[in-house]
């Protein structure tokens, strides 16, 4: 068979049989009497086992010894093609994300492009001040990917450079709050508490919805976040969650802070005491918990929660009894300073 007919049914162009011969891959011995290289059968089969091989990423050179060294085995050289194959995707697809982002802000012009992909370098920086200097480019103007923002401040362990992306991410729009929710249920606790730390900075409105929905998380560093910054936007959900922060002793000064805040009316307040008298008189409370109890109802308006105070006052835990006793004088201070006939 001549060469162009076996480019015709093979679908290997002429051009490259040839470069398979020069490189000693495919050697027609036949000669017609014209003298124009003639392939056997054989030669055909050899032909598919090459294109075969190439399928599969193999270079010429790996190509030749596979099919001529008979001690030659697959296994290490597949494996090698799996480690090169996994690297050129992910190449690939750090790639595609990189030119999604670009798109994402509709650049006007080549101008606009470079000054995203310097900003997006900036973002990945070893650099904290280049990374800052990044998160905090929207105020000149620069179209920043929301994405990428996302991305950097989930992973982002510098204080300062956390903090501005969080600034940067509060500004950027509706859409922010769903894909930080995406860090909630990362299995790295880091991750998911920097996720909750950005939506509690976030406007009021989604950022809300998935608040609330981390209210529920297994994870008790994303729950507290979560109640802290519901608590202190008047979210009465986050009660049940702020009362145990301070009975574990977490963050409860400002958990009793934002308790202070949601009790706006009598009827949230007397709930509020109730669930702290409750609190209280639990069989897993112990001395401090009772304590830190005793300390948030003093912050608590109300006539209920004055009587608990009260009746605490004559605790048979003597730093219960003074802490209430405590609170009491300073609440009667504080009516007699509000009342102008005192």
């Amino acid at each position: 068979m001549l060469i162009g007919e076996v480019a015709r049914r093979s679908g290997v162009s002429a051009r490259m049989l040839r470069h398979y011969e020069s490189l000693g891959l495919v050697r027609p011995c036949g000669r017609t009497g014209s003298g124009y290289r003639e392939y056997s059968g054989e030669d055909i089969r050899r032909i598919f086992h090459i294109e075969s091989l190439r399928s599969l990423g193999l270079s010429l050179r790996e190509i030749g010894r596979a099919l001529d060294d008979p001690g030659f085995t697959p296994s290490a050289l597949v494996g090698d093609l799996i480690g090169r194959t996994r690297e050129r995707i992910a190449a690939e697809t750090e790639l595609l994300t990189r030119l999604r982002r670009i798109d994402a802000v509709d650049p006007a012009g080549w101008e606009d492009v470079l000054k995203v992909v310097a900003l997006l370098q900036a973002l990945g920086s070893k650099n904290a001040d280049a990374r800052q200097r990044a998160a905090l480019s929207s105020v000149d103007g620069i179209a920043v990917p929301v994405e990428a923002l996302v991305e950097a401040a989930l992973s982002e362990t510098e204080p300062n450079v956390a903090g501005a992306l969080r600034w940067a991410l509060a500004r950027s729009g509706d859409g922010v709050p769903a894909l930080l929710a995406q860090g909630l249920g990362s299995p790295v606790a880091a991750v998911r508490e920097r996720a909750v730390r950005s939506l509690a900075e976030m406007p009021a409105g989604e950022a809300v919805a998935w608040l609330r929905q981390a209210l529920a998380s297994p994870d008790v560093t994303v729950r507290g976040h979560a109640a802290l910054a519901l608590g202190m936007r008047g979210v009465f959900d986050a009660v049940p969650t702020l009362v145990d922060m301070i009975v574990r002793g977490r963050n409860d000064v400002d958990a009793a802070d934002a308790l202070s805040v949601l009790a706006s009316d009598t009827a949230k307040a007397d709930e509020i005491t109730t669930r702290l008298v409750d609190g209280l008189a639990h069989d897993t409370a112990g001395t401090s918990a009772r304590g830190r109890l005793t300390q948030a109802l003093g912050a608590v308006p109300g006539t209920k929660a004055s009587r608990a105070l009260v009746e605490l006052s004559q605790d048979e835990d003597r730093a219960v009894a003074l802490t209430a006793a405590y609170l009491l004088q300073l609440r009667d201070t504080s009516q007699r300073g509000d009342d102008p006939q005192l």
